[in-house]
């Protein structure tokens, strides 16, 4: 589903963002351009980035 109508960003490449180590909508922002422009996708794109990571371990955070 498209979740940044203004860049046509889908929910898809916000979770494979997700899965290449980004971690905050500061991450996905710098790397897909979501919430850019009028940010009313922000909310949509910080829950999907927040259950994204509750799905998937993050190898990058060091222990």
């Amino acid at each position: 589903m498209y979740v940044c109508l203004c860049h046509a960003i889908t929910d898809t490449q916000i979770k494979h963002a997700v899965s290449q180590g980004d971690s905050s909508l500061a991450d996905v922002k710098k790397r897909l351009g979501v919430a850019n422009q009028c940010g009313k996708c922000a909310r949509m794109a910080v829950q999907i980035i927040q259950n994204q990571l509750e799905l998937e371990p993050n190898y990058y955070e060091v222990a």
